[in-house]
């Protein structure tokens, strides 16, 4: 990287404030006046508020009595007359800054048409800015100089078709240039070497429209990784880790039983979640065999990942396939939720954020250090104006070109609680069923607690929802310690704790505060991409359980996930058992550990069945999945001072569904439980052992309720 020789430097680190520091190999570090020197005959004596003397320089703390506009040249002379250039310092991350430079218009990136091409940068620090377009062909490149404008936004109109042209920036910051891509580019040449001018009208489909999500606890999520889902040898996919192998149809595997998206429209959930399909790092567009990714290394967030496409040289290709498996879900009567990471970037000092508006777009501490509360080397300051922005722009892009039906956001806890609540109104202002969710840990970033979009400042954050780590901890036992076991793998202590859990971590007791105000805040489950998958824990945490015991435990804490208030969460394969190997972080672990095992469906097709009888159960009643805490706190009484179960009451429910009474009792003992209830009516079972569903298995009177060894049993009457 060009390095620039400077006798001495100065920093513009509040809009007044110059700091210079002078090195003692120089004059041994002293002056005792300073200039500053600029066009339109800037020439004014600083006013040295502060000295420091250390060991290798002396700092100098000067007021400028003009105003100084980032991004012009200026100069900064001695008492000797040696000057050195103006560097903007610490000012990119003062509120003053974000105040004068914050840009509100909605045409950031690129505005096509066939005459004509609009180009918009945000680079208000840059001293110049150029356009650089390389034809893909013959390679020829062009450079345009840019225009500065107000706010720091800088335009260039080119009269031209540009139409697949490749384009970057070429950016001037501190006498450095750097060349960036675009931010708000929505194609990408092969392996992100360009941003590319595309005509988004040339990928617009036909959606379908799909009955109303009439509240967001009517929804059952359901976590897919792109590459997982097909690459299995057994899939029966033919498009294997490829978009196009999401939408496959009538696929089976081995046994003749479906896979792909048969098995997901047959399954019963209603939202798939698909991790990371934005451009990120980690695979080789042109080699995806070679490595791995889960996709949590972003790279640029409005264009789709170029290895999952069947031609990643085409730019119009993964558009219009990641389209066509939005558009294909809709049609199956299937919602499609982004895991999208707002929170870090891949590489700081690489992304287009850093080169273009060096300082500005991430979070540092108290001694200028990049915070690093992710644990990845950096941590986005959402709570800057232009960052803000650029997070909710994209949202809406994704919904309004892409028309997805929700967002998770990863290590939301990073992002703070203003920047989660505008999107939540910019979201709503176009369909307010969209679901947005995401990790609310509360994790070491250079950001005040109160302001954080944790699971601690939920209150603070209506109609948004959060990774229940209560819910997974308490049912399936912790996560980072597995000799911990939660209620499902046979742990009875606690047992108030589970049932608060259960009740959507709501103040169900109102002498108590909850967790959530409402329910729809609580993402109910016991496993995802993350650590171990719950069988792999089971090995570790019940050594001495045989399979059959385990695959009755792992069943226990589905049912307890999929018919607790709130919104259950399941993770692909959950239902028949899948395993990782044991390993626990497999974000680059190869396909063999990560795969969806489809042969496994096919042997444990009994569970499959089961969880779709659950499904069905709580799609058929919403005594299930009440969308505000009044209700719960109604109909919902807890029962059975057995301390081997979890029993539980929906009284008068009638009108949600087609019982008015249901019992729900979750035995975790390896032993037959002997519950009474109410007055010696006659129940009917719908989840009895092995089997659920909406269908009475057998009747049971309430002074003589057997509860079947490490399972969930549903009774309900009229």
């Amino acid at each position: 990287m060009l390095q620039i020789r400077r006798t001495y430097e100065a920093f513009l680190d509040e809009m007044n404030l110059i700091t210079i520091i002078m090195p003692k190999i120089y004059r041994q570090g002293l002056s005792n006046s300073f200039t500053l020197q600029g066009d339109e005959d800037v020439n004014e004596p600083l006013q040295i508020c502060s000295t420091f003397d250390d060991r290798l320089y002396i700092k100098y703390e000067c007021k400028a009595a003009c105003h100084i506009e980032v991004g012009k040249a200026y100069a900064v002379y001695d008492d000797e007359g040696c000057s050195t250039d103006l560097q903007v310092g610490a000012v990119i991350r003062t509120a003053k800054f974000d105040e004068l430079y914050a840009y509100d218009g909605n045409d950031l990136g690129v505005t096509f048409s066939k005459e004509y091409s609009l180009f918009k940068l945000w680079a208000p620090s840059a001293t110049k800015v150029k356009l650089k377009i390389t034809n893909p062909i013959d390679h020829e490149k062009k450079y345009y100089e840019m225009n500065r404008g107000n706010h720091g936004v800088w335009d260039l109109l080119v009269h031209e078709d540009l139409e697949g042209i490749y384009y970057s920036y070429l950016v001037c910051v501190n006498l450095i240039w750097k060349e960036a891509i675009d931010p708000y580019a929505v194609a990408l040449s092969v392996n992100s070497e360009y941003g590319v001018i595309v005509d988004l009208n040339k990928t617009a489909m036909q959606d379908y429209k799909l009955p109303p999500l009439e509240h967001a606890t009517d929804a059952v999520i359901y976590e897919v990784h792109t590459r997982d889902f097909s690459k299995h040898p057994n899939s029966g996919i033919n498009e294997k880790g490829k978009y196009k192998g999401l939408i496959e149809s009538q696929t089976s595997e081995s046994s003749g039983s479906y896979t792909g998206l048969s098995y997901l429209v047959d399954l019963g959930v209603t939202h798939v979640e698909l991790m990371p399909c934005n451009d990120f790092a980690g695979v080789d567009d042109l080699t995806p065999e070679k490595t791995y990714n889960w996709g949590y290394n972003p790279l640029h967030y409005n264009a789709p990942e170029g290895s999952y496409s069947s031609n990643p040289q085409n730019p119009y290709n993964r558009i219009n396939e990641l389209k066509k498996v939005i558009t294909t879900f809709h049609k199956n009567g299937l919602r499609v939720v982004l895991d999208v990471v707002y929170n870090h970037v891949y590489i700081r000092e690489q992304s287009s954020f850093e080169k273009i508006v060096p300082g500005y777009f991430f979070r540092h501490d108290e001694n200028g250090l990049p915070s690093d509360g992710t644990g990845v080397g950096n941590d986005i300051a959402s709570e800057r104006r232009m960052v803000r922005k650029f997070i909710i722009d994209s949202v809406l892009f994704w919904l309004n070109e892409y028309h997805v039906d929700g967002f998770r956001f990863d290590l939301m806890g990073i992002l703070d609680v203003d920047t989660m609540n505008r999107i939540r109104t910019a979201v709503d202002k176009i369909d307010s069923s969209i679901i947005l969710f995401g990790e609310g840990w509360d994790l070491p970033t250079s950001l005040p607690t109160e302001m954080k979009a944790t699971i601690q400042n939920a209150k603070k954050l209506p109609r948004i929802g959060h990774f229940n780590d209560q819910f997974r901890d308490r049912i399936k036992g912790s996560t980072f310690k597995l000799e911990d076991k939660g209620f499902s793998l046979g742990n009875s202590f606690q047992l108030d704790k589970v049932k608060e859990v259960i009740t959507g971590s709501i103040s169900y007791d109102q002498a108590k505060s909850g967790m959530f105000d409402e329910p729809v805040q609580s993402i109910n489950y016991v496993e995802s991409h993350d650590n171990h998958t719950m069988w792999d824990k089971m090995i570790k945490s019940n050594p001495d359980e045989n399979e059959e015991t385990r695959m009755k435990r792992q069943r226990l804490a589905t049912a307890i996930v999929l018919l607790s208030q709130g919104i259950p969460f399941v993770h692909s394969g959950q239902e028949f058992f899948r395993t990782k190997l044991g390993v626990e972080n497999s974000y680059k672990s190869p396909d063999e550990i990560n795969w969806l095992d489809w042969d496994r469906k096919g042997i444990y097709e009994s569970s499959v069945h089961y969880t779709k009888g659950l499904l069905l159960l709580r799609k058929k009643h919403r005594a299930f999945r009440f969308p505000d805490s009044s209700l719960i706190r109604k109909h919902l009484k807890f029962i059975s001072d057995n301390d081997q179960v979890i029993a539980y009451q929906l009284l008068d429910v009638g009108k949600y569904g087609q019982w008015a009474y249901i019992t729900v009792i979750h035995n975790n003992s390896k032993d037959e439980q002997l519950v009474k209830i109410d007055s010696g009516e006659v129940w009917e079972a719908i989840c009895h052992g092995d089997k659920t569903g909406i269908t009475p298995l057998v009747k049971m009177t309430g002074n003589q309720i057997i509860v079947p060894s490490i399972s969930t049993l549903v009774l309900i009457r009229n």
